[in-house]
């Protein structure tokens, strides 16, 4: 037993008698706070992690202002900005990019924030000087939202702050809300569709449905995409006295609201933006859905209307009755919410916890962000995805601020020292692990701690601005923190805006009834005294139940097999294929039942559930004909070969005797479900596309619109390869595909990135696309033809005419004959010297077949070696 729980034990031995009661009560507070002391932090300690905080600021923001400006982001391994159409087109992450000078403009209020006043005041006269709106490019409505206009809003805010306190910015005349204001009238166009839900994206310059606009064509968009403008375009509606803005956004969540499954009061993920129907109706709270929620909590707060509170509160209740397996979340079918739909969670659902200390409901959310916080502990940061054994789906860290924002939210709580614990190892394994010399630098695979060269603005705007209050006193913040709300993106809106600005005239969206069961915080924000009523200790009592969850400190136990019920029938992929694209491994069921079979336990947080997917083996398995992608253009001349998957629609490269040839060129947008930017550059090539967002046949069939000639797909799962996972055959939508016409290939991440390599240098690189056995310089005599071959010495005198005398070595084939006669099998020979090849040389044929070389000088007139 370690010192402090000895105390602590023997403490609570005491008697409570007379005067010994009194000593009791101080002893046992005192010995409560030394069995603290591991988690408590000094006020000096606080000084010098906030002084690192701002440093490593400094080094981020000031690598981007010498490095990368006017440019829109930082790529902190080359030292230099990315600019979109100047860099490799990474596809629908490109988005985000509008030659706007994203990075600065989304840093804007964390400079308030981190009390850089003098840079704050600096950055934005170069905002308002520098930065232009009408550029024509294609950008994402909910990204530009977010970022750019909700950074220019909160800048705006703090801008007006500072100027009203007299001591600087006297020469701002609300420019950054006339900016917003022409920004917000740019993205208005995205909301013309018969439903009200906007378009994805939208030309800056051109809007959408333009001739010019390269967009309009998409049917599709995510709920969080549809469902996060509110924030922003009610705060520019209320501050300009334009109620267009507000009158769209509630719009758009009008239409989901009305759109949600009305038996379980839960959403899809995606939804076609001109009928309503759902396009995926897998429901979570993380990728795709996560912030529609948490704007429908915020807009309550912001703009002081009941209905987004009513709307929420159905919602959460859904969520906390299908989602919420403390410490999981899980993803479900919004239909059939008992059915969990994959293994695996995403890294975006670390806001949820965060959400939930608003909402009150912080039991779950200590239980979530434990759980968070150990997969962070065992693996460095928190990948992207993660199963629900905690292992690494995806490894990729974008240095994301979700789990940081909740650390913050749960601290402010609870005033429990143990999240700054949590909040002094995120800036440690930033400084130790993401740290480069132009700034920070996102981690490509959490295993391997290998970078990418990528610093999105989030890390800006989020991340520095929750870790700085994290760690800060308020008078050590130059505005009151709590009279603001964050959006999505950590900017700061005033939750005077319900009071200040009434509502725009029309604004009015009808109440809905509360059927479910009202608690303590239905209409409230958490209280620290109802939450902890003379227990200090109820945190950290909730979180060591999971201390161990992930095996980090202990040997890993897995947790018993989950059977998993999918709704297959909502997609078109091959069953086998589907289950493996979630991380699920299948075992025949009778093994199962015969490894349970009168062990069967019930373990906390385990849940099991019925497979109706029915996934059997064909009568004759097909086998899958490995293809390749042979490079034959100059310095490769077809030395390099890659292992290649094949389809089972397209053309048929078998029958193809020379393959198909062509350059290659990669797609814009590079997953290719998009309209096709770069058709022109497509025409007569090769296309090379990333695999995801949608299905093959989607991708393919916009690519042969585009004039390609042929499809490389490459895997997105960072670090796949042919060696480690079996090839599989790409198959349709469900559709029929027989108008697919052209060759599709299939590459995996580590081969597809041989091939991206060779086209970044090279440029101009040709391929050949066909199967493995008729790659260029193979051996074309691959498959042996069994025979018998018989040997015999001849006498002289029986050779045919014309033949070279002496010794010499006959070839005698048996038609009949399939098989080998081993050696001493062979009969009706008159010869006791006679021997016969082994099966090794007859297979191989790499070496003539010989008898004593004594006897066979002449062995060169023996079979060819390479026929």
């Amino acid at each position: 037993m370690r010192r402090g729980d000895k105390l602590c034990w023997e403490l609570a031995q005491l008697s409570a008698t007379g005067m010994m009661l009194q000593i009791f009560l101080m002893t046992s507070f005192l010995g409560w706070v030394r069995c603290q002391e591991s988690q408590s932090m000094t006020p000096e300690e606080k000084t010098v992690i906030r002084d690192q905080i701002v440093e490593m600021f400094d080094h981020a923001y000031g690598s981007y202002m010498k490095y990368a400006y006017p440019a829109d982001e930082l790529m902190p391994l080359s030292c230099r900005g990315r600019v979109r159409g100047q860099e490799p087109n990474r596809g629908d992450i490109d988005d985000s990019l509008g030659k706007f000078s994203l990075t600065l403009i989304d840093t804007l209020d964390t400079l308030v924030v981190l009390n850089k006043l003098d840079e704050f005041e600096d950055a934005v006269r170069k905002t308002v000087t520098d930065v232009r709106l009408d550029n024509d490019v294609v950008v994402s409505v909910f990204e530009t939202n977010i970022r750019v206009l909700g950074g220019l809003l909160g800048a705006h805010v703090m801008a007006d702050l500072l100027r009203q306190r007299g001591d600087r910015l006297q020469w701002y005349r609300d420019e950054l809300l006339h900016m917003a204001k022409d920004l917000g009238h740019r993205l208005l166009p995205a909301f013309n569709t018969t439903s009200g839900l906007p378009y994805p994206k939208v030309n800056l310059r051109y809007g959408v449905l333009n001739p010019l606009s390269r967009t309009g064509t998409e049917s599709d968009t995510c709920t969080a995409c549809a469902g996060t403008m509110i924030l922003e375009f009610a705060a520019l509606s209320r501050l300009l006295g334009d109620s267009v803005f507000e009158e769209h956004a509630r719009k758009a969540l009008d239409v989901l609201w009305e759109r949600r499954q009305r038996g379980s009061d839960l959403v899809g993920t995606v939804i076609n933006i001109h009928n309503g129907e759902w396009i995926r109706r897998d429901s979570g709270v993380g990728a795709g859905i996560d912030s529609y929620y948490e704007y429908l909590m915020k807009a309550y707060i912001l703009l002081g209307d009941d209905v987004f509170l009513e709307r929420f509160n159905i919602h959460y209740s859904a969520i906390m009755k299908y989602i919420s397996q403390p410490p999981l979340l899980l993803n479900v079918h919004m239909h059939n919410p008992t059915v969990s739909v994959r293994s695996w969670m995403d890294s975006l659902l670390a806001f949820f916890p965060g959400l939930q200390v608003l909402r009150g409901d912080l039991k779950p959310a200590i239980e979530t962000h434990e759980m968070l916080y150990q997969v962070t502990k065992q693996h460095k940061f928190l990948p992207e995805a993660f199963t629900t054994e905690f292992r690494v789906h995806w490894g990729q860290h974008l240095l994301r601020p979700e789990f940081a924002e909740s650390t913050y939210y749960l601290y402010k709580a609870t005033g429990d020292p143990y999240y700054l614990r949590v909040g002094q190892s995120i800036v440690e394994k930033l400084n130790a692990y993401a740290r480069v010399p132009c700034g920070f630098a996102a981690v490509q695979d959490v295993r391997t701690g290998t970078h990418e060269d990528r610093m999105d603005s989030f890390f800006l705007a989020e991340m520095f601005k929750y870790l700085y209050l994290l760690f800060s006193e308020k008078n050590q913040v130059p505005i009151d923190i709590d009279n603001f709300i964050f959006t999505t993106e950590a900017h700061l809106l005033p939750v005077s805006l319900s009071v200040t600005h009434q509502p725009c005239q029309g604004n009015s969206t009808e109440s809905v009834p509360v059927y479910h069961q009202e608690d303590l915080f239905t209409h409230s924000c958490p209280s620290t005294e109802t939450l902890f009523p003379n227990n200090p200790s109820f945190a950290k009592t909730i979180r060591d139940s999971y201390k161990y969850l992930t095996g980090v400190g202990r040997a890993f136990h897995p947790l018993p097999v989950r059977e998993i019920e999918l709704p297959l029938h909502d997609n078109g992929m091959e069953p086998v294929e589907f289950l493996k694209s979630m991380g699920i491994s299948l075992t025949p069921l009778n093994e199962i039942i015969a490894r349970d079979t009168g062990s069967r336990k019930e373990h906390k947080g385990v849940y099991r559930v019925k497979l109706v997917a029915e996934v059997h083996q064909t009568p004759e398995e097909e086998e899958v004909v490995p293809h390749v992608v042979q490079l034959i253009s100059p310095p490769f001349l077809g030395r390099t070969v890659l292992t290649a998957g094949p389809a089972k629609f397209g053309m048929d490269l078998s029958k193809q005797e020379h393959g198909v040839k062509g350059s290659i060129v990669k797609t814009s947008p590079y997953t290719a479900c998009g309209p096709i930017d770069n058709a022109l550059e497509l025409k007569g090539c090769i296309a090379l596309a990333l695999r995801g967002d949608c299905m093959f046949a989607v991708k393919a069939r916009r690519l042969q619109d585009a004039g390609a000639i042929g499809v490389i797909f490459i895997d997105h799962r960072e670090g796949s390869n042919s060696d480690e996972t079996p090839l599989f055959q790409m198959v349709g939508d469900g559709d029929s595909t027989e108008d697919i016409t052209l060759p599709l290939v299939f590459l995996f991440s580590r081969e597809g990135a041989v091939l991206t390599a060779a086209l970044e240098e090279h440029h101009n690189v040709d391929v050949l696309l066909l199967p493995k056995e008729r790659q260029l310089g193979r051996d074309k005599t691959e498959k042996t033809v069994g025979m018998n071959i018989k040997l015999r010495l001849a006498e002289e005198g029986e050779l045919e005419e014309g033949a070279t005398k002496g010794p010499t070595l006959e070839f005698v084939l048996g038609k009949e004959e399939i098989l080998l006669k081993e050696e001493g099998e062979l009969k009706g020979e008159q010869n006791s010297q006679q021997q016969s090849c082994t099966k090794a040389a007859v297979i191989d044929r790499t070496e003539p077949c010989s008898v004593d070389s004594s006897q066979t000088p002449n062995s060169n007139s023996g079979p060819d070696a390479n026929p």
